[in-house]
């Protein structure tokens, strides 16, 4: 099992909260084929709350990549509002763009997109380079969100010298590093097998418990059961938004299964 380590002076802090971290209204996204129009989000409308832990299901071309893209403000409606922390997402330009997702989005995704000439402390502390920040305190943050996710014996290692879950890891300390709203994961354990995989699920879990509002895509219902919200989206539109009542939880299911080196 992953060694996790959760401290007061952690980076991801704070009790649930449940005012809206983000909401979508009327949300529509089309793209335009030659002469046909092709309608990728259909009136969709979403409220997230602030601690929530969300697993996005559905489909190839259902729609949920590119919501997922415009929550991580990627990609901007066609029509219809999102709204960030109260900030109406969709008016703003490039610049503001890349402000809001270096301040309060962190992105993670099933390739794990580390520089292969760098350490994990200085992957995780890529970031921070664009928040302005002076040394110590990119260091400083970059060595916390590595203890965070189990790895603080791993700062100068590259990632060639790291497992599949140990990069992932670093990762996802990568995007926590400048302490965002939202956590978006793109399927994050497609590239992991199913050991580690439930390992890096109880990562995720642990940071959600800690406060941190976590959104998940994923076609894996396994993996969507450790979410605590579900929504499925199909042709462009959510067919079914509900809790997950038998949620998962990894130390029960690492029990059951056959040690594997990490």
């Amino acid at each position: 099992m992953s060694a996790l380590v959760a401290t007061s002076e952690s980076p991801v802090t704070g009790a649930h909260s449940h005012a809206s971290v983000l909401r979508v209204e009327e949300l529509h996204k089309y793209y335009q084929m030659g002469e046909n129009k092709v309608h990728a989000l259909r009136g969709v409308n979403v409220e997230i709350n602030r601690g929530e832990f969300v697993a996005i299901m559905g489909a190839s071309g259902s729609g949920k990549s590119t919501f997922m893209n415009i929550l991580g403000c990627l990609d901007k409606p066609s029509s219809g509002r999102y709204l960030l922390e109260g900030i109406d997402v969709a008016g703003l330009d490039k610049t503001q763009l890349a402000g809001i997702r270096n301040r309060k989005i962190g992105f993670v995704f099933q390739g794990f997109n580390l520089l292969s000439r760098t350490t994990a402390l200085e992957n995780t502390e890529l970031p921070t380079l664009y928040a302005r920040l002076d040394k110590a305190e990119r260091r400083a943050r970059a060595v916390e969100s590595l203890r965070l996710v189990g790895l603080a014996d791993r700062t100068d290692h590259f990632p060639s010298q790291l497992s599949g879950g140990q990069q992932q890891r670093v990762a996802i300390a990568r995007a926590l590093v400048n302490r965002p709203s939202i956590l978006l994961a793109d399927e994050p354990t497609g590239n992991l097998d199913s050991r580690t995989s439930v390992e890096v699920m109880e990562i995720f879990q642990a940071l959600n418990d800690k406060g941190l509002t976590i959104i998940l895509v994923t076609h894996e219902t396994d993996i969507a059961n450790f979410a605590r919200r579900s929504i499925v989206f199909r042709d462009g539109t959510i067919r079914r938004d509900e809790s997950i009542s038998r949620r998962s939880f990894a130390a029960e299911l690492i029990r059951t299964m056959p040690a594997l080196g990490d």
